[in-house]
């Protein structure tokens, strides 16, 4: 069933067998986190060599969407595959008990939301490390549920189900039997939180076409239907890394028409997502981690 589900253009799935996984894991118990970066800035060459159309289509992204000449190009390319790297790490270093510090800008629009008896939804994307928060960040009163990809390793997944236990939160893997739409709908309904990234066309083919660093692009439109739908509020979540041990989260309120017909609504809340995206990818353009021609999906 998870090969139905697999995508032309990208895998959804981390790197590296189960025992090399958990091998970082122990590494990461008796190694300090900067050795372990130092050791992966040698490694990213070799990778982006290994890995030429990524590298291809992020070198295009910074000259095409940035305007950035050969040489900066080429060193935003580095430095783009070096922070996927150290997201990665970052991941495995919460597995291993490591702790990250974090500054949330907009803390007060989720802590009002849960006040509420209705549910909500927030939308991460492929910029920083929105799985990070989950481990760090826990809801005050509202389950939060998270759309997975179900063929991720089983490191992965058996590491992410017992950290996000502890907080009050649990997975809903993406099925080609399309079952997770029926667990979403449920989580809302029971005044839950789902979340789930929307800067990619996956499953469902069902998309907006959206002005997006001067030029459309497809967004899927699960997220917003359900919004909208529901008539249930949106927020844009992005967790941006800033330091060794240091992450930045922004949290914005996404807004509609609620008067207008719900087609329109859907599309507007797909195009105010995007321009919160771009806003981001600007501000941190390294921390872009599509690796494929976005505006060709």
């Amino acid at each position: 069933m998870v090969n139905e589900l697999q995508h032309n253009e990208w895998s959804g799935k981390t790197d590296g067998l189960p025992w090399m996984q958990r091998s970082l894991i122990v590494m990461f118990r008796i190694m300090p986190l900067w050795l372990l970066y130092s050791v992966m800035s040698i490694v990213v060459p070799f990778y982006m060599i290994f890995n030429r159309k990524g590298y291809k289509s992020m070198y295009q992204f910074f000259r095409k969407r940035f305007n950035y000449g050969v040489l900066k190009a080429f060193g935003n390319v580095y430095m783009n595959h070096f922070r996927f790297g150290q997201i990665i790490l970052d991941r495995f270093g919460v597995y291993a008990g490591k702790k990250y510090s974090f500054i949330t800008d907009g803390q007060a629009l989720m802590d009002e939301l849960e006040t509420h008896p209705e549910g909500f939804v927030s939308l991460s994307s492929h910029v920083g490390n929105y799985e990070i928060a989950g481990y760090s960040l826990k809801p005050k009163s509202k389950r939060f549920n998270a759309l997975v990809y179900a063929g991720e390793t089983a490191t992965v997944m058996e590491n992410r189900q017992r950290l996000l236990s502890q907080n009050n939160m649990s997975m809903i893997p993406v099925k080609a039997d399309m079952s997770h739409l029926f667990a979403m709908n449920d989580a809302v309904d029971n005044g839950e939180i789902v979340s789930m990234p929307a800067d990619r066309v996956f499953g469902s083919q069902k998309a907006a076409d959206c002005m997006f660093f001067g030029e459309k692009a497809r967004f899927p439109i699960g997220a917003f239907a359900l919004a909208a739908q529901k008539n249930i509020s949106v927020l844009a979540v992005f967790v941006m890394k800033e330091g060794v041990k240091r992450y930045h989260a922004y949290v914005r309120e996404i807004h509609c028409d609620r008067q207008a017909k719900v087609r329109e609504q859907i599309n507007q809340l797909a195009q105010a997502f995007a321009n919160n995206l771009e806003e981001i990818v600007r501000k941190y353009p390294t921390q872009w981690f599509n690796y494929f021609d976005f505006w060709k999906q």
